[in-house]
């Protein structure tokens, strides 16, 4: 195998794993917040609605997560340029 196809493979396991890792951080953000919720109405609903502050700033880093495991910003740039100083190194020699 390639060092390039090995590389590939490497990228292609992080990104595997990444989302793996979503799959579990998405419903624990929507059972938590859930539960929140709960907590605040049986308290007395007619407070400040404090929930929405976790729910909005765990979303962030939830929908940061789903952006990390399902898309790879730059992943065809990489290659790109990967292959291009390959090109330039074999000129070389």
């Amino acid at each position: 195998m390639s060092t390039i196809d090995h590389e590939r493979r490497r990228r292609a396991r992080q990104m595997a794993e990444a989302r793996w890792a979503f799959r579990f951080h998405l419903p624990i953000y929507l059972i938590v917040n859930a539960a929140l919720v709960i907590i605040w109405f049986f308290t007395g609903p007619s407070n400040f609605p404090w929930p929405v502050f976790p729910i909005f700033f765990w979303g962030i880093g939830v929908f940061a997560h789903y952006m990390a495991a399902n898309h790879n910003p730059g992943g065809g740039w990489l290659d790109r340029e990967t292959e291009k100083i390959l090109k330039e190194e074999e000129g070389k020699s």
